[in-house]
């Protein structure tokens, strides 16, 4: 264990990188991105979704937030959606609180990053709220990359419900449909 609290985070965040996004691994995608990889296409997506919004945002507070939303996977892994009904409510979401407030405990920043991550998970700021769209967004992009690089057809449940009215944001809307679009006329 690194004695310095910032090295001993970067360790951790490090892990990301060899954590399989389960959902893809479940339904066969071979080579399935990482959770890092998915927390950079969260961060951009995030980013351009801030420049086609109208209101103010704090740009740092939004990469903070994408950067830190999923960073609790290092330590419980990347738990399927199915497998959150198997556990009593609030249960996942609790743990995850807990392992970031462990992993950010001896940074100076702890408090606000932690406060910026519960703006997402309860969705009370444009930033947070920008990032939940993008992390939805992300999702469904690197859906419809799988579709059209592997072929893969068993990525359908990752699209039903996927209406623009899961969006909060106009700009998501706007690329999601877009998006829609776009897998339409290439099936």
């Amino acid at each position: 264990m690194a004695t310095n609290p910032a090295l001993e985070l970067l360790l951790r965040a490090n892990q990301l990188k060899r954590v399989p996004r389960t959902g893809w691994v479940m339904r066969g995608v071979a080579g399935a991105e990482s959770v890092a990889d998915h927390s950079f296409g969260v961060a951009f997506i995030s980013l351009i979704l801030a420049e086609m919004v109208e209101q103010s945002v704090n740009e740092a507070k939004l990469l903070t937030i994408a950067l830190l939303h999923d960073l609790p996977e290092s330590v419980i892994g990347d738990l399927p959606t199915p497998a959150a009904a198997y556990f009593p409510a609030g249960a996942k979401r609790k743990a995850e609180a807990g392992v970031l407030s462990k992993l950010l405990h001896r940074l100076p920043c702890a408090e606000q990053w932690h406060a910026w991550w519960q703006e997402f998970e309860d969705g009370t700021s444009i930033e947070g709220r920008l990032v939940r769209d993008a992390d939805r967004l992300d999702m469904l992009i690197q859906a419809h990359v799988y579709e059209q690089t592997t072929g893969n057809c068993h990525l359908e449940e990752f699209w039903d419900g996927s209406d623009a009215l899961a969006f909060e944001s106009t700009a998501a809307q706007v690329l999601y449909k877009e998006l829609m679009g776009l897998r339409e006329r290439s099936t």
